[in-house]
């Protein structure tokens, strides 16, 4: 009987000092068979990893989630610690840099190889281990020095033992052992007892939300006929914004003769999507174009997705922000910030190339001949085949900052403090698929005196389109209400480099961004320009 063999999780990011610290590459995952009916243990954990862990590492034994959820506590040992080196090398499993590996995992444990050797080192027979009446529960877990110690945790004991050490844990190892281990592995739908998580995929999570919904994975070993599966991942928009919110879909097979539909519903409004098709054992995504609310808030889209499988339902928490609201203060004569010291232009977010795919389905024809020579009749016993179109979007920005044009000392690239400059932004975008990209919206500049945070300004779009260009809004403390930003007086000689970051051109598979950056030279300052002349007797 054919068989489908469904991982449900998603995934995150990595951390430390010299006596707190883990080095990436140092995980691996816990493994525990449970029967699919009554949640109960039926074999001890194993543990697999690609490394070899010191002999003298501290760790809690072979303890499930499971076991610790139904009241187990921590139980410290040093030495010992049993562990498996697979001969084919498991993908990375905690992350460090927000990348998400979960493709990569999924197909690691929904393998023949490993649910073989898992079968193999748990004593479990492989036909009974994958006859539907069993899962493996997969936990994270990671080795790494704590308080100059070696330490091995899953997601969940790393939470229950830091709350046996006052929170010392999450002080020291936050980025590892409360961000990026607990959330390299949850579930997209609930089960176990389990429920789905829905909160931030980015920040640092509570003990609390670790121990009842993060560190945990599940493959489920079930029919060839399988539910739809909607992966959604959270957003963060901008007010009044043309954007795009997507869903991966999974599960059986779509084609025209049975379909998949999802629908977003957004804001009170419901957008439904179709021809939603893959082939069996693939995926999809769907998605829908739409425009942020004029005002602040926060936002659920609520998405379900119906298909030959069944039915499926989930969340995406969006966070709608205005990026108009903290302009520069009023720069004064007297102005002074004697201990100002200049700060690196950040790193922000940056992605100037995407690309994705969409399958189309088509009919191969096979006929075959039905009766005797005489009397009988054609019948196309034919099927669906796939092809996968490919698409992608690239992006490209520029700007430019000038002088002021009402600046009258102004040497070229040069000026003294105290006076204003222009800037000129351009950007654009270019797609092979058009309707599934949106052109570029907004941009945003930050500036040395605010150490390239606490004030910035947004800047007003000049021109639309798919190059669209973009200059600061008419500056209320201008004179002649110039499109200008005043340098501080105080700004000391040298270069005065300007950061934008220009954004909120959306595709299906997330935003494209550019960070850039423009300086001019200050040499002197406004003072410069005063004469006080003699009065006349």
């Amino acid at each position: 009987m054919a068989r489908r063999w469904a991982l449900t999780l998603c995934g995150g990011m990595g951390d430390g000092t010299s006596t707190n610290s883990w080095t990436p590459g140092n995980d691996g995952v816990r493994v525990t068979v449970v029967r699919a009916s009554d949640h109960a243990v039926v074999t001890n954990p194993i543990d697999l990893t690609n490394k070899i862990p010191p002999s003298t590492i501290v760790h809690f034994g072979k303890v499930s989630k499971l076991s610790y959820s139904s009241g187990q506590s921590l139980s410290p040992q040093q030495g010992t610690f049993q562990y498996i080196n697979p001969s084919q090398a498991m993908p990375r499993i905690v992350s460090t840099n927000g990348s998400n590996n979960i493709k990569a995992i999924k197909r690691y444990f929904c393998s023949e190889y490993t649910v073989k050797l898992i079968s193999n080192h748990t004593g479990m027979d492989y036909d009974v281990l994958i006859n539907g009446d069993y899962k493996l529960l997969l936990e994270p877990f990671a080795f790494y020095k704590f308080e100059g110690v070696m330490i091995a945790t899953t997601a969940t004991e790393a939470a229950l033992y830091d709350e046996q050490v006052s929170g010392l844990l999450r002080k020291r190892m936050t980025s590892l052992s409360h961000k990026n281990l607990p959330l390299s592995m949850f579930l997209e739908v609930s089960d176990l007892g389990y429920p789905a998580w829905s909160g931030s995929k980015t920040s640092t999570a509570s003990n609390a939300d670790i121990k009842s919904s993060l560190g945990l994975g599940i493959v489920r070993f079930q029919e060839e006929t399988e539910a739809p599966v909607v992966s959604a991942y959270d957003y963060e928009y901008r007010v009044n914004t043309e954007v795009i919110t997507s869903v991966r879909v999974s599960g059986g097979q779509s084609d025209p003769d049975n379909p998949t539909r999802v629908s977003f519903t957004i804001n009170g409004t419901t957008y439904n999507v179709g021809s939603v098709y893959y082939p069996s054992g693939d995926s999809q995504l769907a998605w829908v174009k739409w425009r942020t609310p004029a005002t602040e808030q926060d936002m659920v889209i609520h998405v379900s997705v119906r298909g030959p499988g069944g039915t499926d339902k989930s969340i995406i928490n969006c966070k709608i922000v205005d990026l108009d609201k903290n302009p520069p203060p009023n720069p004064v004569a007297d102005d002074r910030n004697d201990n100002f010291q200049k700060s690196s232009v950040p790193q922000r977010v940056e992605k100037t190339r995407v690309d994705w795919t969409v399958w189309s389905p088509w009919w191969r024809a096979y006929w075959v001949w039905h009766g005797d020579d005489e009397d009988g009749y054609w019948c196309d016993h034919g099927w669906w085949e796939f092809d996968l179109n490919r698409y992608y979007a690239s992006f490209s920005a520029s700007m430019t900052i000038l002088c002021d044009s009402k600046n009258p000392t102004a040497n070229g690239r040069t000026m003294k403090s105290g006076y204003g400059i222009n800037q000129v932004v351009s950007a654009s975008v270019s797609s092979n698929q058009s309707t599934a990209i949106t052109n570029p919206q907004n941009a945003v500049s930050y500036f040395p005196e605010f150490n390239y945070g606490t004030y910035w300004r947004l800047l007003e779009r000049m021109q639309s389109g798919s190059t669209a260009c973009f200059e600061f809004q008419k500056n209320d403390y201008s004179t002649y209400k110039n499109r200008t930003h005043f340098s501080p007086i105080w700004m000391p000689d040298g270069s005065y480099e300007v950061n934008t970051w220009v954004l909120d051109s959306w595709t299906p598979v997330g935003m494209l961004s550019s960070n850039l950056t423009d300086s001019l030279t200050i040499r002197g300052s406004l003072w410069d320009d005063w004469h006080v002349a003699p009065l006349k007797p």
